[in-house]
């Protein structure tokens, strides 16, 4: 019954993304493969805590992970510190929350770690002004399958220690 459940909720996130996205994107065929179940996009990380940010090492570079060592994502569509990602977007996308001051961890500059209000109420971190995201497609630690996707309108990017979009 569970199975059919996060089936079914995928399905309708998938629709959602497909719709969104115009068909063809890096994003929409690794939502299609994804077998867990979908992240809330308005929950926190770590209820009644602050999210902690730290770094990865791999062959794209060092980029930012979340507590959980999922990869963190820029969305080009951002300017300043406001998301643009709501809706479709933000459950195949879902924005790292908190509920607390964020922590730097690694070789994350905490001067750089702030929060923007979204229009749900919830706070999201910001790395260098930029709201931080993790993807839906990402099912372990470290990987990087929304990397260069341009699902929902503009690239998505995995956030270098500079706060810059680390290209690939």
């Amino acid at each position: 019954m569970t199975r059919t459940l996060s089936l079914a909720a995928l399905a309708v996130v998938s629709a959602a993304v497909l719709a969104a996205c115009g068909g063809s994107s890096k994003s929409s065929s690794s939502i299609s493969s994804y077998s867990g179940t979908p992240r809330s996009s308005t929950a926190p990380t770590s209820r009644g805590t602050a999210s902690v940010v730290s770094t990865k090492k791999s062959p794209l570079g060092t980029f930012l992970v979340d507590g959980r060592g999922r990869a963190l994502y820029l969305f080009e569509a951002d300017r300043g510190p406001v998301s643009t990602c709501t809706g479709a977007c933000a459950q195949a996308w879902p924005p790292l929350t908190t509920t607390g001051t964020p922590k730097a961890s690694g070789g994350v500059n905490a001067s750089l770690l702030g929060t923007t209000k979204r229009a749900d109420g919830t706070r999201e971190v910001t790395y260098a002004g930029h709201p931080l995201y993790t993807y839906i497609g990402d099912t372990q630690p470290g990987q990087t399958a929304g990397q260069g996707s341009d699902g929902f309108g503009a690239p998505w990017w995995v956030v270098s220690t500079s706060g810059k979009p680390l290209q690939s």
